[in-house]
């Protein structure tokens, strides 16, 4: 091992000025750790250790070395990253540039001093014969790829994020609010567009509406309203699965989160992605004042709505403020002056989203057709009565007729189904 080689690696690191971050995760400082280690050399034991958390870390991810930096440095929000996704390449500060390439030229150095590299280094400081199992190094399939010169591949970076976004927007299609910041989720409801049937008007109107935010133009925003299990919420989350890569980002918002819609709208004005503030399961107190700050976002204030950005929201009330019959003016009502406008207000908030879809109660035809379409998917060989008549059994014994029950119906049918073909097979006799 050559000290200066190690020595080299150290100085690399420490002159990222955009990048800096790309070491923070466990591997990161591991290997960082490691080069210090190694440069020192006093402690053979202390190599070891480091070597080893570093090898635990990119296993633990089945990444290689070279895979954990170029996923790391494609999904890192930094001044360069953010600057990218709103500008063209050819307009970005020629300063910001120089440094992202010196960057990328420093981290393909790192990039260089996989596996094989560490384990013979390591092993030459503890003057160990004892093999030291070392990670192969390997570049797989990645949304840039990266070529023989890194910094060469600048404007294709530049040209993933204007598409994609920056840092956690670039990575994930589905997010929450949490901390007063954004935050991916990395499994996600695969749900699309194609597996939901029996609201056909319903689901192209929503269509058109997110086509439309999609485009540029002025979106509505939207309740989603009816009974429960008629699949309003797993419509929303199908846009997402449907539309993610032209640009959608769908954000989950919780009812005790609403106070910072404003807050939010405004973070995402000037993004380039399309977003979906999605609101599940909405109703609101009699004293609640969270409906207040919905309400500044549905209507707007004397700042601009931004244009990438829409509520959708289900409900299983149409009146999403619980009114009550002693809510209702009486003339012995001396609280009040005017009590039929606090009722009004109450009433038509529901009016203030733009668009509202009602979803009614499948009858025994729609409910039918419901689980042919799921049956069709899953190619489920079946005789069409058989299924019609276990399905409304099923119904009959379990939460009535809607789009989940049909759901549920089909998903224990499945593997029934498979169980019974795999017996009659008579290769396993």
């Amino acid at each position: 091992m050559n000290p200066n080689s190690v020595r080299f690696l150290q100085h690399q690191a420490a002159s990222l000025l955009l990048y800096q971050d790309v070491l923070s995760g466990e591997a990161g400082a591991a290997f960082v750790q490691l080069l210090d280690t190694l440069y020192r050399h006093d402690k053979p034991s202390a190599c070891v250790y480091a070597y080893a958390r570093w090898f635990r870390a990119l296993v633990a991810q089945g990444q290689s070395w070279q895979d954990y930096l170029i996923q790391r440095l494609l999904y890192d929000d930094n001044p360069f990253s953010h600057q990218a996704q709103l500008h063209p390449f050819e307009t970005l500060n020629p300063t910001l540039v120089q440094a992202a390439q010196d960057d990328l030229s420093a981290l393909q150095h790192l990039a260089t001093c996989g596996g094989p590299t560490l384990s013979q280094w390591v092993r030459q400081v503890t003057k160990s014969d004892s093999s030291l199992v070392a990670i192969p190094d390997r570049i797989s399939e990645h949304p840039v790829q990266f070529g023989q010169t890194w910094k060469e591949s600048l404007p294709d970076l530049a040209a993933f994020h204007r598409q994609r976004g920056a840092g956690t927007l670039a990575q994930y299609h589905v997010l929450r609010w949490s901390d007063s910041r954004l935050q991916g989720v990395p499994v996600a409801d695969p749900v699309r567009l194609s597996e939901l049937a029996g609201y056909e008007s319903q689901k192209a109107t929503l269509i058109e509406n997110t086509q439309q935010l999609l485009a540029g133009d002025l979106a509505l925003h939207v309740l989603l309203y009816g009974s429960r299990g008629t699949g309003k919420s797993s419509l929303v989350k199908a846009l997402v699965n449907e539309y993610g890569d032209r640009g959608l980002r769908l954000l989950e918002v919780r009812k005790s989160q609403l106070y910072d819609l404003p807050q939010i709208s405004e973070r995402l004005r000037n993004l380039p992605q399309k977003f979906i503030l999605f609101v599940d399961d909405l109703s609101f107190e009699e004293d609640d004042d969270a409906f207040k700050a919905l309400k500044v976002v549905l209507e707007g204030t004397v700042t601009a709505r931004p244009q990438n950005v829409v509520v959708y929201a289900t409900s299983n009330r149409r009146h999403l403020i619980r009114e009550f019959f002693e809510d209702r003016p009486r003339p012995s009502a001396a609280a009040e002056i005017h009590t039929w406008d606090t009722v009004e207000e109450k009433l038509s908030f529901s009016d203030r989203f733009g668009l509202t879809l009602t979803f009614e109660p499948p009858d025994q035809r729609r409910y039918l057709e419901i689980v042919r379409h799921l049956a069709g998917q899953r190619r489920l060989d079946i005789p069409l009565e058989d299924l019609d008549a276990q399905a409304l059994q099923w119904a009959t014994r379990h939460n009535g007729r809607s789009g989940r029950s049909a759901r549920q119906f089909i998903e224990q049918l499945h593997p029934q189904l498979n169980t019974e073909a795999t017996s009659d097979d008579p290769w396993n006799a």
